[in-house]
């Protein structure tokens, strides 16, 4: 015998059902202007701007390296080497507040395995590394000679670097440009979009070239002329801008 369920019964299941799935669509659409994707019109555009200038300014670094067969001996050793490289270029015209200790450092030296057994001290090598900035560059190859020939075979120079010391100027414009080449594009992308460009939304920048390096790893066994040739210095701005479009 067939039964058969009662029609009030299963509309009220019907009705049921198409409540959760209305209650279901209306939750899944509910505040679209919400999503990031539905903000009002706007553009991003990128912007470039590079300047150049004559830098002014030299940072080195140099250092002594000895070594000892006693520790006591191998860092009073470049104690002595390192105030002698500073008196050097305190006399050749660096101001002695630029001269900085970046490094002090100790390390055992071995002189081998032995078979069946550990690596024994041979002696201990010595650094002290100076951070010296010349701020007048017609005294720096003075400077930096004056450094090698002071502290001898155990003198180590490295890191030669220029910069402008006072770049705000440069900055400056370079920032400018980067804006105008910027606002160019956006203004292109809004006259495509048949669209007036609006108020700046925001603004984020990227500085790149604010000190150059020049190659120079040297010690004493290397000629004492340190010519210098400073170069010109380029500074780029790059800017993201964002605008909103009327």
């Amino acid at each position: 015998m067939t039964r058969h369920r009662p029609v009030s019964q299963a509309l009220g299941a019907g009705a049921l059902l198409f409540a959760l799935a209305a209650v279901t669509a209306c939750g899944s659409d509910s505040s679209p202007a919400s999503s990031s994707a539905d903000g009002p019109p706007a553009v991003t555009v990128n912007g470039v701007g590079e300047v150049q200038g004559t830098p002014d300014t030299l940072t080195a670094q140099i250092g002594v390296e000895t070594q000892a067969t006693d520790v006591t001996a191998a860092i009073g050793q470049a104690n002595s080497s390192v105030r002698t490289v500073t008196d050097a270029v305190v006399s050749a015209g660096v101001d002695r507040k630029d001269v900085q200790t970046q490094q002090v450092s100790i390390t055992p030296q071995y002189a081998g395995a032995l078979p069946g057994g550990s690596n024994a001290i041979s002696g201990y090598q010595a650094t002290n590394t100076l951070r010296v900035t010349v701020r007048d560059l017609a005294k720096a190859s003075t400077v930096l000679g004056d450094a090698v020939s002071a502290g001898g075979n155990a003198t180590r120079l490295s890191g030669v670097s220029f910069r402008v010391d006072d770049n705000s100027k440069l900055l400056t414009d370079a920032r400018s440009r980067a804006f105008a080449d910027a606002k160019d594009r956006a203004e292109q992308y809004a006259k495509l979009s048949d669209s007036d460009l609006g108020k700046v939304l925001s603004i984020s920048e990227n500085i790149s070239g604010q000190e150059q390096s020049a190659n120079s790893d040297r010690s004493a066994s290397s000629s004492l002329a340190v010519p210098i040739e400073p170069g010109q210095q380029t500074i780029n701005v790059s800017v993201s801008v964002k605008w909103a479009l009327n």
